[in-house]
């Protein structure tokens, strides 16, 4: 166990999630010399297509019905009750520093697979479950994109289409998402 580990000990929960990000970091690299291949849920936010891992997902679901939060940022779409649980619903687009979602047919929440944090994530569109091979795998530059640079693990190509591959997990964990009020 590393030192850093070391120091969360005494708070199980944050240890296992620093546990789980080191394993999810370490995933693509894995599969680039030892899997057959690696399947993400693929998405998009504007004009960029995004892949997250395809365990970080629980559904996904149409745009509910919303209520407004008082005092939240903007990001924070309001909170809505799907199948008689709250979700709180965020935008993702907004919350990496973009522009406000545009509603749209194709618009589609993605629920966090979390137990503890009912959240779904407003997305443009999903293009559903993506394979790729190790041969598909690229290395991306930090100049590429600041905004999703902590959230990355990796990056496909497939089709002269760059697929970056964030972790919603990693997000969520950010000081940025844990301040979601004025």
């Amino acid at each position: 166990m590393t030192a850093e580990l070391r120091a969360w000990r005494d708070d199980p929960f944050e240890l296992l999630l620093r546990l789980d990000g080191q394993v999810r970091s370490a995933r693509l690299d894995v599969a680039a010399g030892q899997a057959e291949d690696w399947t993400g849920l693929g998405f998009r936010l504007g004009s960029d297509w995004l892949l997250v891992p395809r365990d970080e997902v629980r559904e996904v679901v149409p745009p509910p019905a919303r209520t407004r939060i008082p005092n939240a940022r903007a990001w924070v779409l309001g909170v809505a009750n799907v199948r008689g649980g709250l979700l709180t619903l965020v935008d993702l687009q907004q919350v990496l520093g973009g522009p406000p979602a545009t509603a749209g047919r194709a618009q589609r929440v993605l629920v966090l697979n979390a137990e503890r944090l009912p959240v779904g994530f407003v997305v443009d569109e999903v293009a559903g479950y993506r394979q790729f091979l190790p041969q598909d795998q690229v290395r991306l530059s930090a100049a590429d994109n600041e905004a999703l640079q902590p959230l990355e693990l990796g990056g496909f190509r497939r089709d002269d289409r760059l697929w970056r591959v964030i972790s919603l997990h990693k997000l969520v964990r950010t000081d940025t998402f844990r301040q979601a009020g004025w």
